[in-house]
């Protein structure tokens, strides 16, 4: 049977203790659990502490290594927020918000693969069912809920119409 240790004596395991990571390190460590942004990357290693210039530096090496792309984070939040019943409008300013150019934001609707209105009329049917097409109340608040969500005009009139054609937008 051990004893416990004498006072002022350290126990005999020693938890190892961490080393400080490196910005470059706590980037990488962001980045292996989802993708992010040029900005929300900067923006979250400054929450953690580290200053402007080494965060900066950081994400830069990331980039230039490829862990970091804007265009891929774009892309990947762009299919997910489609997915969820988001449209064109909405995903567009979430992209912006993120600091994202105007080309790259483009590139990332038209890598959704489904048309616009067809997710719009998908989300209408999950919600409503297929009844819609009599009741103009329940109509009204597909209407509403298409338009909150970020779709246009349009592709709200074509989701309850339930005429689908192929849109641009």
């Amino acid at each position: 049977m051990s004893q416990p240790p004498a006072d002022g004596e350290a126990p005999a395991r020693r938890r190892r203790q961490r080393r400080e990571q490196t910005p470059a390190q706590r980037a990488l460590g962001l980045l292996v659990r989802r993708e992010h942004s040029r900005k929300e990357l900067l923006l979250k290693l400054q929450a953690r502490g580290i200053n402007h210039e080494e965060a900066a530096s950081a994400v830069e090496q990331m980039a230039d290594a490829g862990w970091q792309s804007n265009t891929r984070f774009a892309e990947s939040l762009a299919r997910n927020r489609a997915m969820q019943g988001y449209g064109p409008l909405h995903i567009r300013a979430e992209l912006g918000a993120h600091g994202l150019e105007s080309d790259i934001i483009q590139q990332a609707l038209d890598s959704v693969e489904e048309s616009w209105s067809q997710l719009a009329h998908h989300l209408v049917q999950r919600r409503f069912g297929e009844t819609l097409t009599h009741d103009p109340a329940r109509q009204r608040k597909a209407a509403d809920l298409l338009l909150r969500r970020g779709f246009t005009r349009e592709q709200m009139r074509q989701a309850i119409s339930g005429e689908l054609f192929d849109d641009d937008f």
